[in-house]
């Protein structure tokens, strides 16, 4: 089996091959960057349909295979202003021109399993952290429940709104983590809910203190050192209550060493194990795609409604695979 994976449900537009036995043929993202501001999402469709046929031609042509059997796309959640709907028709049209079947899976479940592929765990508990998700995951009954989750802005756009605000472009994530070496702890709130997370009063704390002079450095450090906090306590709190051994941290956030840090050291307190996708497979990528759409169809899955879900939640799929 081969199957070409198309992602699209945010900043980037990527396309990947991929195999049944794991192997990564190609893997093509193009990025949309801004110096300054966000994400608007008219923007980032004009970005995708500009970059969207070089990505997919270049993705096949690195293949160097002469079969795809499938194609796998993104069809939520994800972004609103068509750019979801960007990737299934190129999905569509490829699956016409080479006469194969099309199937959508879910990006969120895609990150999750694409753990299986990239490293040893086995039943993990999930931390789940990317622009606009930040979830602590766990298969249990067939589905993979959500056992805490952000009750307002996901991690990954909480940081970008921080670094927008005072003034550090997008993303923000990479930049709040190398001025967080050389900061210094001031006091910012701390919000956990039982097992759910607001991020929002923290990021306006701290805007608030950057407009009173406290430095971008000490407001970066203490951002990260509350939040990740945050997010390991209630996953600790997931392993417990699961009887799990171990975490796997997957998601754009993911990237962070910091985090990273935070997480090993919870589980090895724990006599457990954390496992980490690695770092240039822990943000949004076709590569995942392919390798859910390969694992759905080796499931039995064939038939597709051909739409996308920009809300479809995690916790709404049955696990079949």
């Amino acid at each position: 089996m081969i199957c070409l994976g198309i992602e699209a449900t945010a900043h980037t537009f990527g396309a990947a091959v991929v195999t049944g036995k794991k192997e990564v043929l190609s893997d093509v993202r193009d990025l949309y960057v801004t110096e300054k501001g966000g994400m608007i999402p008219s923007e980032v469709a004009r970005h995708h349909e500009s970059v969207k046929d070089r990505v997919v031609r270049e993705a096949i042509e690195k293949a160097g295979v002469n079969k795809i059997d499938l194609v796998s796309y993104s069809r939520g959640p994800g972004l609103g202003g068509g750019i979801l709907k960007i990737g299934l028709e190129k999905a569509k049209e490829i699956a016409k021109d080479l006469n194969i079947p099309i199937i959508g899976v879910n990006h969120c479940i895609a990150h999750l399993t694409s753990g299986g592929l990239f490293t040893d765990v086995k039943d993990p508990v999930y931390v789940y952290v990317s622009g606009a998700n930040t979830q602590i995951i766990a298969l249990e009954g067939g589905k993979f429940r959500i056992f805490g989750e952000t009750l307002d802005i996901g991690m990954g756009n909480a940081l970008d709104k921080f670094g927008r605000d005072i003034g550090l472009g997008f993303p923000s994530g990479p930049i709040i983590e190398k001025l967080a070496l050389d900061g210094n702890y001031v006091d910012l709130s701390y919000s956990v809910k039982g097992m759910d997370l607001s991020f929002s009063g923290i990021i306006t704390q701290a805007i608030n203190l950057s407009k009173k002079g406290i430095k971008k450095e000490d407001l970066c450090y203490s951002l990260q050192e509350n939040i990740f906090a945050m997010l390991t306590e209630v996953s600790e709190r997931a392993m417990a209550h699961c009887g799990k051994k171990e975490v796997l941290l997957i998601g754009g956030v993911g990237a962070n060493k910091r985090l990273v840090t935070m997480l090993d050291v919870m589980c090895q307190e724990r006599g457990g194990k954390s496992f980490v996708v690695p770092l240039k497979y822990a943000g949004d990528q076709a590569v995942m795609i392919a390798w859910q759409g390969i694992l759905e169809w080796n499931a039995g899955r064939r038939k597709d409604n051909l739409e996308v879900k920009p809300y479809e939640r995690t916790d709404g799929v049955d696990v079949f695979w």
